[in-house]
């Protein structure tokens, strides 16, 4: 059996869709539909052995990434995540070397977790969006009660634990009109890594909920953050995005699979063993096969996954082929592709409006920032034009004005209004 010549991953959920909590946006809780003859979800430790070993396997190493999920992974209790030590300990090629990525929401972790986190080098995921007053509007428990206080309890545990984290901010209709106190609020707290992810929930036929954050919401929300980051916390505070950008712009590439040009890279194996080519994909239709039933060198060869992760490149409508920023968003997520082209075309991104504005807006920053990058130049000087270049653009700016953003609307109508 030949190694991949291209590493790729699986997002392991070993608790399946089961978890504790109630968000109100959560998209996977429905998931259990999928598994009716599931009682409970809870990955068995001969399928966990199996996986384990065929994935080491395939890979091209040295470096062999897992990533546990959910629903919920807490809910296995640690004694599933001490055997998951074990068999990559017993199968791991000598010379490689493993990372584990742990996505929780925080609300199970005790000191026996940290302790275990920080002793075998996890890096921890915790689901928090924003300040207290921001986060509970959506993230909730089973009760509908709030969970911001207990979420970041586990927070200043995994500090405390000297555990490597990042926070996971799911960027909604509510915290997008508080980009500003988002940010100040991780920053605050110490947090020195996270994600926004936007949150778009479609109900078909171009409608979404009102949960959901807009395009343009979106680039604002980007934009603001951004304007603070470059200018304050440039190589203090990594914000994922922003540093996918730089990489792209300084000719690196983006290992985010949202800006990649195909997909397919990232697939999802669920507690039974059914493999899936994507975490928003979920469906029976792009199922793989399940793990028990057929080799795991087997299911990613599959022309099924081929096609699933070359399409996102092939159906680009050509509004998209002929935009001066599809190097960097590459079309964005495929899930979020349902919109019309201004022609009529389908496959256009729901974001494409906050993409357009936010990376159009970035672009002269990053360009000066690659070649300092190339230069060596310290980021002090990288910090000092770009706090040049943001009060060029934002003094003196009206009112009734064209809002420095590019987002085409007058000041008073986008970006004066964000705290």
């Amino acid at each position: 059996m030949a190694r991949s010549v291209t590493p790729f991953g699986v997002m392991v959920k070993p608790a399946g869709p089961a978890c504790n909590l109630a968000c109100q946006y959560c998209f996977y809780l429905d998931k259990s539909a999928l598994f009716p003859e599931s009682r409970t979800f809870r990955m068995d430790e001969n399928l966990l052995e199996e996986f384990i070993r065929q994935y080491f396997e395939l890979q091209p190493g040295p470096m062999v990434p897992f990533v546990w999920q959910g629903g919920e992974p807490s809910l296995m209790g640690l004694e599933f995540f001490e055997k998951v030590v074990e068999l990559q300990d017993r199968y791991l090629p000598s010379g490689w070397r493993v990372t584990n990525a742990f996505q929780t929401n925080g609300t199970l972790l005790t000191e026996e977790w940290c302790d275990f986190f920080h002793e075998h080098d996890f890096l921890v995921g915790i689901s928090l969006d924003g300040p207290p007053e921001l986060h509970d509007v959506y993230r909730q428990n089973k009760q509908g009660g709030p969970t911001a206080t207990v979420v970041l309890q586990a927070l200043h545990l995994l500090q405390e634990k000297n555990v490597e984290y990042n926070i996971l901010c799911v960027v909604n209709d509510v915290n997008a009109q508080h980009p500003l106190s988002v940010y100040e609020f991780f920053r605050a707290q110490g947090v020195q890594h996270v994600q926004f992810i936007p949150l778009v929930e479609h109900l078909g036929n171009g409608r979404t909920t009102t949960r959901s954050v807009s395009g343009l919401a979106y680039g604002r929300f980007l934009t603001a953050i951004f304007n603070e980051w470059v200018a304050h916390d440039l190589g203090q505070m990594f914000v994922q995005l922003f540093e996918e950008c730089l990489s792209v712009w300084a000719g690196y590439g983006s290992h985010l699979c949202v800006l990649a040009p195909t997909c397919g890279q990232q697939l999802i194996l669920e507690h039974n063993g059914d493999l899936y080519v994507c975490d928003h994909f979920v469906f029976p239709r792009f199922k793989l096969g399940n793990l028990r039933q057929k080799p795991l060198h087997e299911l990613i060869e599959s022309p099924q996954l081929r096609d699933f992760g070359l399409d996102k490149r092939r159906r680009l409508p050509d509004y998209c082929r002929q935009c001066e920023v599809l190097f960097m968003c590459n079309g964005g997520c495929p899930k979020d592709r349902f919109l019309s082209t201004p022609s009529g075309e389908e496959g256009l991104n729901y974001l494409c409006a906050g993409y357009k504005q936010f990376l159009n807006y970035v672009t002269p920053f990053m360009e000066d920032m690659a070649d300092l990058f190339h230069q060596r130049a310290p980021l002090a000087v990288m910090q000092e034009g770009a706090v040049t270049r943001i009060h060029d653009l934002w003094r003196h700016v009206g009112r009734n004005e064209p809002c420095p953003c590019g987002s085409g609307l007058k000041y008073k109508k986008c970006c004066q209004g964000l705290q």
